[in-house]
This record gives C-alpha cells, structure tokens and sequence, in this order.
C-alpha cells in the first residue's frame, strides 16, 4: 500500500512537484529538439540522445579545463552545446542526408548506428567509469520551501525551460527562418521550388534540436552522474514525451513533459514498483484516443 500520510506535509509535496517539474524541463529540452528534427525532415533521430551525453561530457571537460573562474560553468555549458550543434551538422549532413528519401525504418537504423558509433567514441575517449560536474558557486545551494530545502540549481533549470520555450516559439512565429521551417515541414518540395536552399535549411534544424540536446545534457551534468549509456535512458522518455505531446508540436512537446515529470515524481514516491510502468500506460491511452497526440496533428507530407 502506498504511504498516504506524506500529503499532509504540503512541504514535501512541494518539493515533489518541483522535483518532477525539474525534470519536465530537461525532458522539453531533449524532447523539443527531437520533435522539431521529425516535424521538419520526418526523421526519428534515435541518436538524439548520444548528442545530449555528448552534451554532458563536452561541458564537464570543458570546465575541467577552467577550474577556478567564476564564469568556468557558463562558458562550459555554451561552448560545451554549441560543439554539440556542430556536430549535429555534419551527422545530418554526411549520414542523414542521404537517407531522407528511403523508408523510415532504414533512418532508424542509420540513427541507430550512430547510438552505438557515438557511446564507443564516448568509452574511447572518455572511459567508461561514471562522472560528476560542478555546480557554480551562485547555484550551489538552497532555499527554503515550507520547511524544506530544495535546490538553487534546480529553480535555474526551472526558470530555463520556460525561457527556452519562448524563445523557440518567438524564433519559429516571428522570424523569417521560422516561417521557412514551418513551411517546410509542411511542403518540402515547395519550398524549394520558390528558391530556398532546403539542405541549409535542415542542416539548420537539425543543428538547432542538436544545441538543444546539448544543452540539457550540459544543464544535467551538476546534477547527476555522467555515463556511457545515459543516452538511452533519456531517449525512451523523449520519445514517449514527443508522442504523448504531438509529434512536430512545440506545445505539445511541453505538456507532454510536464506530464511525464510529475507522473515520474509522484509514481515512484507512491507506487516505487510500477512507477516506470504509468508513463507507457499514459502513451498507450494516447495513442488510442489521439494516434497523433495531445496537441498534435495529423500531417500529410508534400
């Protein structure tokens, strides 16, 4: 039976709930960019997670090479998810490009291969022992939420998600780069007809939901270990957040991972054996009721 008597500390449920809000924002970060790489080239990048480890393992290096300057976190995490968006560019560029025409089953397995390429180079490079960050010296602590400590570091990535999600919705809705990228997910084909250059185009994307993956991977790196295999175990909570959400829909991706995030909270503090077991049943119900998501539609491909 579950312990019932912890709603009645409505501190501790607080905590709770941003225990599980915390890691909807990570799930965002992972999941919009997976999401936004299928809504405009309709490709499942299983590899999306390899880029949030690299993302991980590229900002603890980094500030390894910085010890001691207050700003070592903050260039870390920039440069650490900007050479992961470099990276991004040439897998879509040399291995995904040529595939964009064939069957999705043979994408997957082109990013399928890049999963088990991408964690032998980690192990090369990196060992495979497990690895913590720092956190910098402005979030290292905490504060008091109804008589209960919770983390400086977690309210940052709390307040980044949000701040992500409006500059994704402003870039995608108000810039001309947006309108090229909503199009294109629409009718590829016509948006090159009216002369845009479409392999720049997802070359750009992809970069994009690249950056974001390495940005979670870099804003996860402080809180928990860094390891060869961390990409698999983010890439199956993406991906049930970008189908219970709506594949291509930034919205959606949103809610699906607040969603996801309190039913991990709260799930494994009631029901710790069956607690992984809620979010399958949720996408499960989802898939029947809506097959194309909570905030998603149905897209025919031009």
């Amino acid at each position: 039976m579950p312990d019932l008597s912890a709603f009645a500390d409505p501190g501790f449920l607080a905590v709770q709930c941003l225990n599980g809000l915390t890691q909807a924002m990570f799930l965002f970060l992972i999941a919009s960019g997976l999401s936004l790489i299928f809504g405009v080239l309709g490709v499942l990048n299983f590899a999306h997670g390899s880029l949030y480890m690299l993302g991980a393992y590229l900002s603890y290096t980094i500030a390894s090479w910085f010890v001691g300057p207050p700003a070592t976190f903050w260039v870390a995490l920039v440069l650490g998810s900007i050479g992961v968006a470099l990276v991004g560019g040439i897998i879509e560029s040399v291995f995904l490009r040529p595939v964009y025409r064939r069957e999705e089953l043979e994408q997957l397995l082109v990013t399928y291969a890049l999963v088990l390429i991408i964690s032998d180079l980690v192990k090369l490079a990196w060992g495979a022992e497990n690895r913590s960050g720092s956190r910098p010296a402005l979030l290292a602590g905490s504060v008091d939420i109804a008589g209960r400590d919770f983390p400086t570091y977690n309210l940052f990535v709390l307040a980044v998600g949000p701040l992500v999600a409006l500059a994704l919705w402003l870039l995608l809705r108000r810039t001309q780069f947006g309108r090229l990228v909503r199009a294109a997910a629409n009718d590829r084909e016509m948006v090159g007809v009216v002369g845009v250059n479409v392999k720049g185009l997802f070359t750009g994307v992809f970069m994009l939901g690249a950056w974001l993956g390495g940005l979670g991977g870099g804003l996860a790196a402080p809180i928990g270990a860094i390891f060869p295999g961390m990409d698999v175990e983010i890439i199956v909570e993406s991906f049930i957040v970008v189908v219970v959400g709506g594949m291509g829909s930034l919205g959606g991706t949103l809610l699906g991972a607040l969603i996801i995030g309190q039913l991990n909270a709260f799930g494994i503090l009631f029901f710790p054996r069956f607690a992984i077991v809620f979010v399958y049943v949720l996408m499960a119900v989802v898939l029947v009721i809506r097959p194309w998501g909570l905030l998603g539609r149905p897209v025919t491909r031009g």
